[in-house]
Formats: structure tokens, C-alpha cells, sequence
């Protein structure tokens, strides 16, 4: 299985444990609203599995069009949060080892990124007591 077969196969489980293996220790992690990267798989799956109870993974967040290449993928997804039609874009890449090193998310419009902003440092806290971002 590819490292983006294992990246839907999480999504749909919704089964944050599974970042153990797919993430790269060095992996660095872009977030739509904290300018500097986060580094780290320690850092990386605390994002990600925020993200994974704010927008819903298994319930209503979906993949609607994907680019993949070698070794890095765009993959468009779209998700209802609050009412609010959330539309963004995961930006993934791996090693040959076939785990990822870098995941960037960007999303749109505003008012969803703005939302998002409160959801998920909410959510930061509450998985990782005292949590601040790198560089913050």
C-alpha cells in the first residue's frame, strides 16, 4: 500500500494512531494559520489528529480530486463545519521509505480559516495540555 492509499486509509478511520508508522521523524508540518513550521512527528500527528476531530474525518469530510506524483500529492478535500463549507487542499510529500516528511494545509474562504483558527486551538489544548505552536 502507497503512503497516499495509507493516508485515506487513516482519514476514513479516523484512526489518529496510525501517523505512527506513515509519519517521518523530521516530518514538518504546515499550518493555514501558525506562520512558522512545526517540526517534528511529535508536533505533526498532534496537528493532524486535531484536524481530524474539527473537520470530521470519517463523517462528511471528503477527498474530491487528487494530483499524485513520485513522491508528493495535492489532494482537494471538502468538509461542513458549523454550517460553513470548508474547502482546502493537503499538500503531502514522502521519502523513499515511503513516509511523509512534509504536510502542508492550506484552506479557503476566510470566514472558514477563521473558524477553524478557534476549533483547532481549542482542540490543541485539549489533546496536549499547555500546547503552544513552534515559534509562537
Amino acid at each position: 500500500m502507497n503512503v497516499i492509499e495509507r493516508w485515506h486509509e487513516l482519514v476514513e478511520k479516523a484512526d489518529p494512531s496510525l501517523l505512527d508508522e506513515l509519519l517521518a521523524p523530521d516530518c514538518v508540518f504546515h499550518s493555514p494559520v501558525v506562520h512558522t513550521p512545526q517540526h517534528g512527528a511529535e508536533l505533526t500527528r498532534l496537528y493532524l489528529t486535531g484536524a481530524m476531530h474539527v473537520l470530521g474525518a470519517g463523517d462528511g469530510f471528503r477527498y474530491e480530486r487528487e494530483i499524485i506524483g513520485e513522491s508528493n500529492a495535492c489532494l482537494e478535500f471538502v468538509t461542513e463545519v458549523d454550517g460553513i463549507i470548508i474547502n482546502g487542499v493537503d499538500l503531502i510529500a514522502w521519502n523513499q521509505a515511503g513516509q511523509i516528511t512534509d504536510f502542508k494545509v492550506m484552506i479557503r474562504p476566510l470566514k472558514a480559516i477563521n473558524l477553524l483558527h478557534g476549533k483547532m486551538k481549542a482542540m490543541l489544548e485539549q489533546l496536549s495540555d499547555g500546547f503552544r505552536p513552534q515559534g509562537q
